[in-house]
């Protein structure tokens, strides 16, 4: 009885450990992705985006920031995990406020996440 109720602590603890587990991606320079520069924005907006279905900071909102800063366009993208927000800024000439939706939506299975707010502003 003893080994099984170690083996189950034991199995839950690495499951525990390891379920959100994710490696951060580094820039060739070294710094964060979501802070790499790029070119200067045409057209410089921001958007807000309330973010459900996010269970942990690293495999999650994580995940969605590294999406959304590779694609082009995007000029900086930070997901706060706490209060399930993400603000991205971005060139409205080359992307729009409802592609950073679906790209966010498409993350994972394509069902775990969905946008339920999203607001768009221009950048002065």
């Amino acid at each position: 009885m003893k080994i099984s109720s170690a083996f189950s602590i034991l199995a839950a603890m690495v499951l525990t450990l390891t379920a959100c587990k994710q490696e951060t991606a580094a820039a060739p320079n070294g710094k964060d992705v979501a802070s790499s520069t790029k070119a200067p924005a045409v057209k410089p907006e921001t958007a807000s985006l309330q973010i459900d279905g996010m269970t942990c900071a690293i495999g999650c909102a994580k995940t969605i920031e590294e999406k959304l800063v590779e694609m082009p366009g995007v000029q900086e993208a930070k997901v706060d995990f706490e209060t399930k927000k993400a603000v991205v800024n971005f060139d409205a000439d080359q992307l729009s406020g409802s592609e950073l939706k679906a790209a966010i939506e498409s993350c994972a299975d394509g069902k775990t996440y969905k946008v339920t707010d999203m607001k768009v502003a221009k950048k002065s």
